[in-house]
């Protein structure tokens, strides 16, 4: 991944110098577990652990270039990583790597990359659902106009919308719990994963000594549907962000207004255009989440190699299981960052919901309409008529609002009073259920409404 988008912390966990250390420690233990069992002696397996640990320890710019060096020769990345640590621990280092294949390594260290990737992201949602539950407290009861098809529907809260995008990130948090433990194993088991030269009492130690489960059966690799799943998961924690940053751009059109990111002192929108103030972060996220997305077709076409294994699935995983979860790291932390610093404009967003003359409350007023005793199809037809009237004089001089018009309509005089009307045109009626949505999601409603208001 680009260093624009890498944060140290996740960046880190895919460098050379800590993907060498795992590979040793995986050695090391596996000699260790040899040793307990007396296949090997116990000061090779010391030696291996005191000199390999130094050594790796030690690792450079120099060190990995000695790496790339031999593997050019040997066209072989664990056994050039071998040759070069057997360098550092002596005549012990012949019994480095017995009885394991190089999948051994590879996979069971891959599945520790992934596990504390995904340990990572779960701090990064942790803080996009903290952020995201402050500011669902604070707006719970900034009415706003709900849309759908992007055309004003009926009244809503900005906290309420808010609320949503946690309980979809909190349900994530779950996929993603569920993801790591699922990817979370390792495979000690040799050729063709049948523990022919391999005790599994070896794997059990290596995978214990990692945080790892054993492997159900290895076919030599670790079955690619562990991690076709995992790569799923963080696709659809990208999806959940990118529904948020669409949000967020849409609020922030000069039409809307009702929301936008924070502008830094000194920021620049345009290079032409002084004026501009653009969703540049929300932007950022979607193009992020494409990336993220983007490496689920590939993990699941890696499901599918040949017999016991091939290498098919590996240049796919060196590209996206870095990119992908250096990516996701990134787009998370970036929008707890903007939920944090979001500025909300209430004003704007009442303004909108009263600009289209009351036609909002339609639904209300059909439902009065139905209990003052006439037929749902006659209420529709009745509603419709003096909405899309109401809809059509916008802006015109003289122009009635929805209100006006149902009074002046003879077949709802008389019929609805005007009390009625004006209760079925009260945005406060779509506040009733807050607490219990609140609680739904947060587990506790927040503060009274009295008290709110």
């Amino acid at each position: 991944m680009v260093p624009r988008y890498s944060r140290p912390e996740m960046a880190e966990i895919w460098s050379p110098e800590a993907r060498f250390g795992i590979w040793f420690e995986i050695e090391a233990l596996a000699a260790e577990a040899m040793a307990g069992l007396g296949e090997i002696p116990e000061t090779a397996a010391r030696l291996i652990r005191e000199r390999g640990a130094k050594a790796v320890a030690a690792i450079g710019a120099r060190e990995i270039a000695e790496i790339e060096a031999i593997e050019a020769e040997t066209r072989h990345d664990v056994i050039a990583f071998l040759t070069w640590l057997g360098k550092a621990i002596g005549p012990e280092s012949r019994f480095l790597h017995l009885g394991l294949t190089s999948s051994d390594v590879l996979d069971t260290a891959l599945a520790v990359q992934l596990a504390r990737a995904a340990e990572l992201l779960a701090g990064d949602l942790a803080r996009l659902m903290a952020a995201l539950k402050v500011r669902a407290f604070e707006h719970k009861y900034t009415l706003t106009i709900g849309r759908s098809h992007g055309v004003h529907a009926e009244p809503t809260t900005f906290g309420l919308k808010l609320a949503g995008h946690y309980a979809e990130f909190a349900r994530n948090r779950a996929r993603l719990s569920a993801a790591r433990a699922e990817i979370a194993v390792g495979a000690i088991s040799g050729a063709v994963g049948t523990f022919a030269h391999l005790d599994p009492r070896i794997e059990a130690h290596v995978t214990e000594q990692l945080g790892l489960a054993s492997e159900t059966i290895s076919t030599q690799v670790i079955p690619r549907d562990r991690h076709a799943m995992f790569f799923a998961v963080l696709a659809v924690i990208a999806a959940g962000i990118e529904r948020l940053a669409t949000e967020i751009r849409h609020l922030q059109r000069s039409e809307v207004r009702e929301a936008e990111e924070f502008f830094h002192p000194g920021q620049k929108g345009s290079s032409a255009m002084p004026h501009k103030r653009n969703p540049v972060l929300s932007e950022n996220l979607t193009g992020l989440a494409r990336i993220v997305r983007a490496a689920v077709i590939p993990a699941l076409e890696d499901v599918a190699l040949w017999h016991e294994r091939d290498i098919s699935h590996s240049s796919v995983e060196r590209v996206i299981a870095p990119d992908a979860t250096i990516a996701l790291d990134f787009a998370l932390t970036r929008a707890a960052g903007l939920i944090e610093r979001l500025t909300v404009y209430p004003e704007r967003m009442l303004e909108n919901l009263e600009s289209l003359g009351g036609v909002v409350h339609s639904g209300e007023v059909l439902l009065a309409l139905t209990r003052a005793g006439i037929l749902r199809e006659d209420a529709y037809r009745i509603v419709q008529r003096n909405a899309m009237a109401t809809w059509e004089a916008l802006g015109k001089a003289g122009a009635r609002s929805f209100r006006e018009h149902l009074e002046a309509d003879p077949e709802v005089a008389g019929r609805v009073s005007q009390a009625t009307l004006e209760a079925a045109m009260d945005p406060a009626r779509h506040l009733v259920a807050l607490d219990t949505l609140f609680t739904r999601v947060f587990g506790e409603p927040g503060p009274e409404l009295a008290a709110a208001a």
